[in-house]
């Protein structure tokens, strides 16, 4: 969706663009903003069994103004929202951000009648550019996401996509 840039180039150079958007995709700085259970999912990401930092992702960043990833992990509600946009705010450009978890999304189960506090998706507030579902979402999710960001940025992949499985029938 979003790159986080409002304004158009006036002059655009396609190879340094290019080679810039490499760059950028082999080192993506995440901000260290976890909100609910998905940061735990986050965390672990990061640790020795999953390694993040293979694919350029491990330098969490705490605070806004060193990061270029904004990673919303939780639930988000009215009263954390006004936090979560001064953070993205704060981000220098350009700057994206991955939806962790269902309630990152669409407000996950919390998003009730009654319950009037929960935004019902980060989308709402930001602009997303990648979702990670799942309550809790696996940390190769959450690896997923990078791969694919890094694949929006650079229009190609640098891993393949694992082959998808065929459900057997189970009648």
């Amino acid at each position: 969706m979003g790159t986080g840039s409002t304004l158009p180039p006036i002059v655009h150079f396609v190879r340094l663009e290019k080679l810039l958007n490499q760059a950028r995709a082999n080192s993506l700085w995440p901000l260290t903003f976890g909100l609910a259970c998905c940061a735990i999912e986050m965390m672990s990401a990061a640790g020795p069994r999953f390694d993040l930092d293979r694919f350029g992702a491990g330098v969490f960043r705490a605070t806004p103004r060193q990061a270029d990833v904004m990673i919303v992990a939780g639930t988000v509600t009215a009263r954390m929202a006004p936090t979560v946009v001064r953070l993205y705010n704060q981000m220098p450009a350009p700057k994206w951000v991955i939806a962790m978890g269902n309630c990152a999304i669409s407000g996950g189960p919390f998003k009730l009648d009654f319950n009037y506090n929960v935004i019902e998706g980060v989308s709402r507030l930001l602009p997303v550019d990648v979702v990670v579902p799942g309550c809790p979402p696996r940390p190769e999710a959450l690896i997923e996401a990078f791969l694919k960001l890094e694949q929006q940025l650079t229009g190609s992949r640098r891993f393949p996509e694992a082959p998808e499985i065929p459900l057997e029938d189970a009648s």
